[in-house]
């Protein structure tokens, strides 16, 4: 097997308010081990205005917790692969005890660093610190995992760490800014106050969903928790925590639509996935945003 480990981010200022089994290995174990610090430049998990609190990565944080991951010594595309994140004190010892967030205890987040590949996981928790979940990943290349979690009576935290798929890689098709995206029979609208967004300042962005025959969808149930959720992830050679954004819907004023308001930090080209239940389905659209 693997491992891997990564520090946690802590979240040290208070934001807006916002948010399987896996199959036992048979190969021979291995170890690697590879660190990651944490990043430079801030990032920010937040939850929109009316919701419940939020934070903010700052370059003051205290690290807090560190988080482990133990993957099989052979891993390819396209193959179910199982996951085992623990989460340890400063001192290597496990910690035990977790505070449901958004109805789970772990919310993983796993994107490749083209961005083209994007899933919303919840790790089992087995006990004294150890998360479990299967994740198959579509191509090679490098993929981050974002590690969303609140030890009981500590900040919420953001532990990023990474997994390497061997094999060849195809280029990443180019960006495309268009604004609407059908999937399945729900139509989803990106609405923004511009083209672009002003980096470093709050944004207001709104999903507006239409069934198949172009009318406000009227089915939307809460998803773990909220009306929707929107993960915003910054363009980068290699993914860190700095480059991701978590965000909550606000209270919806229009039949089919659904709001967050939010900040992209730095300038750049952000991918955002907002994802929402219709009816049981959840539904995740994609999208392309330049801030400037």
């Amino acid at each position: 097997m693997k491992i891997f480990t990564a520090t946690a981010i802590v979240a040290a200022t208070l934001l807006f308010a916002q948010s399987c089994s896996i199959s036992p290995n048979s190969q021979a174990p291995s170890t690697a081990v590879s660190t990651q610090q944490p990043q430079d430049s801030p990032a920010e998990h937040s939850k929109s205005a009316g919701s419940h609190e939020g934070h903010t990565m700052s370059q003051n944080t205290t690290l807090a917790t560190q988080a482990k991951l133990i993957i099989p010594e052979t891993i390819a595309p396209n193959m179910p692969l199982p996951l085992e994140i623990n989460i340890q004190d400063s001192t290597g010892q496990p910690i035990d005890k977790f505070d449901v967030a958004h109805e789970k205890l772990m919310h993983l987040i796993v994107v490749s660093d083209d961005l083209q590949f994007f899933a919303h996981l919840h790790p089992d928790y087995r006990d004294n610190g150890r998360f479990s979940v299967a994740a198959t990943l579509p191509k090679a290349g490098e993929y981050a995992l974002f590690s969303d979690y609140q030890p009981t009576g500590r900040s919420a935290q953001v532990s990023t760490l990474k997994i390497q798929i061997p094999g060849s890689s195809s280029p990443a098709p180019a960006v495309n800014f268009t604004r609407s995206q059908t999937v399945a029979n729900t139509t989803v609208n990106l609405q923004l106050p511009s083209q672009t967004v002003k980096a470093g300042e709050q944004v207001a962005i709104a999903f507006d969903l239409r069934d198949d025959k172009n009318r406000p969808v009227t089915d939307l149930r809460p998803y773990l928790g909220e009306l929707g959720h929107l993960v915003i992830v910054r363009q980068q050679d290699s993914l860190t925590s700095a480059d991701y954004i978590h965000a909550h819907a606000i209270t919806a004023k229009n039949p089919g639509q659904v709001n967050f308001t939010t900040n992209l930090p730095k300038p750049g080209l952000y991918k955002l996935w907002g994802q929402f239940d219709r009816n049981g389905e959840i539904v995740t659209a994609d999208f392309w945003v330049e801030a400037n």
